[in-house]
């Protein structure tokens, strides 16, 4: 449904005028605001607190209420604090993420290594964190880096979303191209980061994921398999006020493998086992809010 100009404008000045917010504060009060705005959200607004409490509890029986609660809470305020970071991230340079980001140039310099093979390398991030991060930080680096992007329903916004991503080339992930460009992109030596589709419409790899059953879809390790591109498997959090690039592991498709899908739902089911064991690790970090929750039925 296409929006009326209007409504067009009015939900991008409204953008704007918070950007302008955001932006005119220094970073450190601007997050701390996030962090406050979220607490209240939670303790007095009490924003989705039951879904997300139940989802948290479902996932860790073991763990009490209270400890429960304190995850939500963290949860929530990462969210708000990435949200701040979305708004400012044009002025965050290399720099800026030499103070932010533990051992950035590193991680780059890892996945440079990887990309040199010439093969190109898919970087599955899942929403924990702020995952944005992982590619803003890699691409200030120069880490050559594609990522695909839904298209907002506002126009203007859409393309303030583009502007947002910076160093990052994003690919509509509705044009019909895009499989193709996705290709060529790797097979030229490029980095493809991606955040796993967690919850797909049709039934595709279920796996073991939180306690639960997830269908997550297999088009990332495949194009891992077509182009026989390594797949790192890594995760962002925050840890004293700085993000940390967890590098999980590094899975390689079976070149001799006789079934490209059967390979491809492989490296899967082991990218989300790593995926279920950082979230099982860090709970805090993870997206418990999200709207498409993936442990529903298809």
């Amino acid at each position: 449904m296409v929006k009326s100009r209007a409504a067009t404008n009015f939900e991008y000045g409204a953008l704007r005028l918070f950007c302008a917010l955001v932006n005119a504060v220094p970073y450190a009060l601007a997050m701390a605001a996030a962090r406050g705005l979220a607490a209240f959200a939670f303790d007095v607004l009490r924003f989705k607190r039951k879904r997300t409490l139940d989802r948290i509890a479902k996932a860790f029986p073991e763990k009490p209420p209270r400890e429960i609660r304190a995850v939500a809470r963290r949860s929530l305020a990462n969210v708000a604090q990435s949200a701040v970071e979305m708004i400012r991230a044009p002025r965050f340079d290399k720099a800026w993420m030499d103070r932010h980001v533990v051992d950035g140039q590193l991680y780059k310099d890892r996945l440079q290594e990887l990309v040199d093979e010439g093969n190109g390398v898919v970087i599955m991030v899942p929403h924990s964190g702020n995952w944005y991060m992982a590619a803003w930080s890699m691409a200030k680096y120069g880490l050559p880096l594609f990522a695909l992007a839904a298209r907002q329903r506002n126009v203007k916004i859409d393309a303030w979303m583009k502007r947002q991503y910076g160093d990052i080339e994003v690919l509509d992930r509705s044009d019909r191209n895009t499989l193709a460009r996705i290709k060529d992109k790797l097979k030229s030596g490029r980095a493809f980061a991606i955040l796993p589709d967690l919850r797909v419409n049709t039934p595709d790899v279920e796996v073991d994921f939180l306690g639960g059953k997830a269908n997550v879809s297999h088009a990332g390790a495949m194009f891992a398999v077509r182009c026989g591109s390594p797949i790192v498997v890594a995760a962002m959090r925050r840890e004293g006020g700085r993000h940390v690039f967890n590098h999980l592991a590094t899975l390689r498709p079976d070149p001799a493998a006789p079934d490209a899908k059967a390979e491809a739902v492989r490296l899967t089911r082991e990218a989300m086992r790593l995926i279920d064991a950082e979230v099982r690790a860090h709970p805090g970090e993870w997206y418990w809010y999200n709207k498409r929750w993936i442990l529903q039925p298809v």
